[in-house]
């Protein structure tokens, strides 16, 4: 048993009078019939006796597949205005006490009516079959990325595109810095082109917001500029590829 807010998506029926049920000679009441899943493969009724509630399936003709059906029996608390709910398998002989359901302080029964429902999922055989393979290439690749007029940058610069892995990337670089490196630092980051993410670096991070400060590569003494050029190599380390096939 477990209770939850949302209504059961199928059938909901709210029975008045529920004492009268099981007396005068009616000793059940059945819903109209609901449907649920494509096709209409699946076709109900909610049956509430004194001793238990049941789901009746009808099947319908010139159905030639094989479904799975999950579904939940729910009956509603006046007072939470949550549903108790539980799994069956067509019926539940014991879903609740007379003694629990005929106290109206427990929210189920009030001024004689009471509210139960249904939902039926229907699983169909139709999932996405995936295969994976991954291949062993191990291969190294180096990318150098030449950038002139280093000082009159105001903007982030792509490098040309290249390929490693088999796939296209290209490198960009913040000459003023962006995210925790902002007016602080270098950032650079390696962008994989196929899927417009960035793409994780050896260091276990998404690129390097923070790569190199500003005063130190500014810094002549320091060699990373020179003649206001700027050589940024990159190493990638392809180890393996996967491949997918739907």
């Amino acid at each position: 048993m477990e209770t939850r807010e949302a209504p059961p998506a199928h059938l909901l029926v709210k029975i008045e009078s529920f004492s009268l049920l099981g007396t005068c000679g009616i000793d059940e009441y059945e819903t109209m019939e609901f449907v649920a899943g494509d096709y209409k493969c699946f076709n109900g009724k909610l049956i509430v006796m004194t001793k238990s509630v049941e789901l009746l399936k009808h099947k319908q003709p010139n159905v030639f597949f094989e479904v799975n059906v999950i579904f939940n029996i729910f009956l509603y608390n006046q007072i939470s205005g949550n549903y108790l709910s539980s799994p069956s398998e067509w019926g539940i002989s014991k879903f609740i006490s007379k003694k629990i359901l005929s106290d109206p302080s427990n929210g189920y029964l009030v001024n004689d009516n009471i509210v139960f429902g249904a939902e039926v999922f229907v699983v169909k055989k139709d999932a996405i079959i995936e295969c994976v393979s991954f291949n062993n290439i191990n291969i190294h690749y180096k990318h150098d990325f030449k950038i002139s007029d280093f000082s009159k940058l105001n903007e982030r610069c792509f490098s040309e595109q290249f390929i490693a892995g088999g796939q296209k990337w290209k490198i960009i670089l913040d000459p003023k810095g962006s995210g925790t490196g902002t007016d602080s630092h270098v950032s650079i980051f390696l962008n994989h082109l196929a899927t417009s993410y960035w793409f994780s670096a050896s260091i276990n991070s998404w690129g390097w917001p923070a790569c190199i400060e500003l005063a130190t590569i500014n810094d002549p003494n320091k060699g990373f500029i020179v003649n206001d050029c700027c050589l940024l190599s990159m190493d990638i380390h392809v180890q393996a590829v996967a491949n997918i096939i739907n």
